[in-house]
């Protein structure tokens, strides 16, 4: 090593995301220690990396992440993930922000401190462009337009903050294009019932693990929403109809209003959701640029409504991938497959069980009939553990069904995915 250009050790020092083992190593040359000062710029700090830091106390922790940040120079990204970890002193943590905010664009950090470290106060107004935040807490924040001019991603997980203070901060990032809101602890003012969100940059939301009466975002170019195990009394996105990709994901809706944005969408995942087929059809219904349909273990609001397939073919005539799995009766099969529509460009078609009946055989051989260009068949289904003697028939003369249907359609690829 002692015969490499400091280049090079810079190099292989900067791809390196734990720190530990560099900081043992560099003390052993002069030319180790000017790299690691000069040419590192990533540096990762995480408990799981070290199955033994339960044998450090806290303050050891604290020495050693200050001693290694102190030895870098113009450190861009900085990694502190100290999950099961007892609370940190606030003062070394401020000391690390401080002497690193100047040159960082990436900080991810999940530190619990005595007190409260405020991270927008001090890293605001600097370069930063993604930060990730988890299990803290954010106060008082400043209605301060550009306090974070450069940031582009933000990550909330486990944090506790106001439906103010949340507006506040996503207006306070001009140029923010990812925003993820996961298990948030929202508390709402008095004076308040909504939380309402606009950003006129946010191009992509993930939202997961959220309860609100009421929830309005106003986002012009948002092109990717999803929504995952949410409790949501109402749910509209305010927009200019730049969204493209719209998942649904466990959430519990009363009202749901994506408005004028349906036009450019061209994926469409719905699961485990309970869905008022006319009026979500009529919430997609203009998307005439729509690839991919997926309503996976959907359950109808009303028992008499179905999935209107003929309507799907001639309001998609892009559509190449489809799935679905709901709850089969007879009425669903007759009149989901009556008509002599045909899904022209579909190309992939994924079909779902709960518990298999002669009917799946039945919507199966149907929906092949109507795919002229099918090149893949995939069917999910759920096999128990105990079956009952019926079950075992039923399950037999399902595959053979199967069978023969690929023996009609040589050209089809057929998988079968069970759980």
């Amino acid at each position: 090593m002692d015969y490499l250009p400091v280049e090079v050790i810079g190099n292989i020092l900067s791809r390196l995301g734990a720190a530990r083992n560099v900081v043992i190593a560099s003390a052993t040359c002069r030319k180790w220690q000017d790299a690691w000062r000069n040419h590192l710029h990533t540096l990762t700090f995480n408990s799981s990396d070290w199955p033994l830091y339960h044998e450090f106390s806290t303050s050891r922790l604290e020495i050693l992440i200050t001693q290694t940040i102190f030895q870098t120079k113009g450190l861009e990204s900085l990694s502190i993930i100290m999950d099961h970890v007892d609370e940190f002193s606030a003062a070394p943590v401020i000391a690390w922000l401080m002497y690193t905010r100047e040159t960082l664009r990436h900080l991810h950090y999940n530190v619990r401190t005595t007190p409260n470290v405020n991270i927008l106060e001090k890293c605001g107004r600097q370069k930063l462009e993604v930060l990730t935040l988890a299990h803290n807490t954010i106060m008082g924040v400043e209605p301060s337009y550009q306090k974070f001019p450069c940031l582009r991603t933000l990550s909330l997980s486990y944090v506790s903050i106001s439906a103010l203070d949340l507006s506040l901060l996503l207006t306070a990032c001009p140029k923010i294009e990812v925003l993820t809101l996961d298990s948030l602890d929202i508390f709402m003012s008095d004076s308040q019932a909504t939380m309402e969100l606009t950003s006129n940059s946010l191009k992509d939301i993930y939202v997961e693990a959220i309860s609100l009466d009421k929830f309005i975002l106003e986002a012009d170019s948002l092109v990717k929403l999803h929504l995952k195990d949410c409790t949501l009394e109402v749910f509209e996105l305010i927009g200019k109809g730049m969204l493209r990709f719209l998942k649904i994901d466990d959430v519990s809706v009363i009202h749901l209003d994506i408005g004028e944005n349906g036009e450019n969408l061209e994926i469409v995942d719905v699961s485990n959701f309970t869905v008022m087929w006319a009026k979500f059809y009529h919430m997609i219904s203009r998307s005439s640029k729509l690839r991919k349909l997926r309503l996976w273990d959907v359950v109808f609001d009303n028992e008499d409504e179905i999935v209107d397939i003929e309507t799907i073919s001639s309001c998609f005539p892009l559509l190449s991938h489809l799935s679905l799995s709901y709850d089969l009766r007879e009425a669903a099969i007759h009149y989901g497959l009556q008509g002599c529509f045909v899904l022209e460009n579909v190309i992939v078609l994924e079909l779902g069980w709960t518990t298999i009946s002669d009917l799946f055989s039945v919507w199966v051989s149907g929906l092949l009939e109507r795919c002229p260009h099918l090149r893949k068949l995939v069917l999910h289904g759920v096999v128990s553990e105990t079956k009952t003697r019926e079950e075992c028939r039923m399950l037999a003369n399902f595959t053979s069904s199967v069978v023969r249907l690929t023996r009609k359609y040589l050209d089809v690829e057929v998988e079968f995915e069970y759980e």
